[in-house]
């Protein structure tokens, strides 16, 4: 059984032509994640206490939770059945045996006084997350992902100052996902997380819930000039929005940049982002893996995976969002970035394949719901499932658009229409607006002849090869027709008229 190295390990060492990023202030930065992903079981990973959220303190609570003598831990199957769902949708290695260790630590939170969690030889090993930032392809490696018992949960009322203990989600089934330091940004570091939340949700591990803690990520960034040994990092803890992990990531690269340059070192802590004050603080000095005391937990023995468990869960998994995109590349001919872009959520992705599938663009239906659609549901703060407009009905529209029977410009003023009525027929909004486009040529020949009537110094300006002259006379065609001509059209009738 081969072993992986540990996070701390993986952070200080870096392979070899790792592409650079982008520098701030003549230093390279370095970002590597840790992300914690509440498992969707209904029960917790030693305990058959429920995981619900919400309940009263303590009332999800076991003796196994409270750590009472004598309570033994006893595995959750569906926890495994995760972390290998999680495992083949990264391509990453399952380990046919894994080992469950104790981390000591001493926390109110955590009454046992440690952690069962796994160490040297974790369940997922290695796999890739790959992601568009931009339109540039980009590829994070993935360390390990390892189970784990979440702590409980410190309360604090400040009103009575007083604190408390809820030990409701004490035992909550997590996977730990750990990557290697190869962000180089910000933006870079979101995009994978975004990527991340994307694929735990989309094969139904994590519901991915940020604010109820479900997703939480843990930023390691430190800063060194091209071609220096890695500085020394700090870890950003529970980052539980994208927003703030950007702006939190932002301030310590900029806050570790001026200490360097006036003259302090940077001492390895864990720190805190304060989203009212936009600054990150320190919270306790980082311990590395000889402070945790990590041994083999004696309650538990190896978690042993059969190949057949592997190979059954890879037949039953639904198609995974890459193999989707790849298959929306090959199929329906779109860009890369297209793919990746409506393959966001299953839903999404749902949306759109109905969409090109009863119009037969798959090109003008990607722009529509990356563009138009997307806009709207955003400014709403709408999930596509909510949207106005249905998948058939932006089918119908982008058929118009095709034939020719409406402009770009008509079609926005229809889709405008379709979302604040809900269930209008696109050809109906299309009669009653007048937006249909002028087909008869030799209505649109005579108009463009009056233009050109009209018009002589520009018509003499085109002969002369000023082409802003033409776009002057297109423009005047169009507000002939009322908008109502194909520009294509237009343009190309004005080019033979004028030789």
């Amino acid at each position: 059984m081969s072993q992986t190295p540990t996070t701390e390990n993986s952070f200080a060492r870096m392979q070899a032509g790792r592409p650079t990023g982008p520098l701030v202030q003549g230093y390279e930065v370095i970002i590597g994640f840790e992300t914690h992903t509440q498992l969707t079981t209904l029960s917790k990973i030693f305990s058959r206490a429920s995981t619900a959220f919400g309940a009263e303190p303590n009332t999800q609570a076991s003796a196994v939770d409270f750590a009472l003598p004598g309570a033994l831990p006893v595995m959750n199957k569906g926890a495994v059945q995760r972390a290998i769902e999680f495992g083949l949708a990264v391509n990453a290695h399952i380990a046919e045996a894994s080992v469950f260790a104790r981390k000591n630590y001493f926390y109110p939170d955590l009454p046992k006084g440690y952690q069962i969690s796994q160490f040297e030889i974790p369940v997922v090993q290695g796999g890739m997350v790959e992601f568009f930032l931009g339109d540039e392809k980009k590829t994070v490696r993935l360390v390990r992902a390892h189970l784990e018992e979440d702590a409980g949960k410190s309360l604090h009322e400040d009103f009575i100052g007083m604190s408390g203990i809820d030990l409701n989600r004490a035992g909550t089934p997590l996977l730990e996902i750990v990557t290697e330091p190869d962000m180089r940004s910000s933006a870079e570091a979101v995009a994978y997380a975004k990527e991340l939340h994307k694929i735990v949700t989309w094969i139904g591990i994590c519901d991915g819930n940020m604010q109820e803690g479900s997703f939480r990520c843990d930023a390691n960034v430190s800063v060194r000039k091209p071609g220096a040994e890695l500085g020394t990092r700090r870890e950003i803890k529970n980052l539980n929005s994208f927003k703030f992990m950007q702006q939190a990531i932002d301030y310590e690269i900029r806050w570790q940049i001026e200490q360097i340059e006036d003259g302090h070192a940077i001492q390895q802590a864990t720190v805190l982002f304060d989203p009212d004050t936009g600054e990150t603080r320190a919270m306790r000095t980082k311990e590395d893996a000889a402070d945790y005391r990590y041994f083999p937990d004696p309650d538990l023995p190896p978690l042993v995976i059969g190949r057949d468990w592997v190979e059954k869960t890879r037949a039953e998994m639904s198609e995974l969002p890459r193999v989707m995109a790849a298959r929306f590349v090959a199929d329906y001919g779109l860009p890369e970035y297209d793919a990746g872009q409506v393959t966001q959520s299953k839903a999404v992705a749902a949306y759109f394949e109905a969409v090109a599938a009863a119009s037969k663009q798959p090109k003008l239906a990607s722009n529509w719901v990356m563009g138009e659609l997307s806009r709207r549901l955003n400014n709403e703060e709408k999930p596509i499932e909510a949207s106005a407009v249905g998948a058939a009905q932006l089918a119908v529209l982008i058929t118009r658009i095709a034939d020719g029977t409406v402009s770009n410009n008509a079609a926005r003023q229809v889709f405008d229409a379709l979302w604040t009525a809900e269930g209008a027929d696109v050809d109906a909004i299309i009669e009653a607006k007048g937006l249909k486009q002028m087909s008869d040529t030799g209505e649109l020949e005579k108009i463009i002849d009056d233009v050109l009537a009209a018009n002589v110094k520009n018509v003499e300006e085109v002969k002369a090869g000023n082409a802003k002259a033409m776009n002057a006379l297109v423009g005047q065609a169009m507000k002939a027709t009322k908008g109502k001509a194909n520009p294509a059209q237009v343009n190309e009738l004005l080019k033979k008229k004028l030789g």
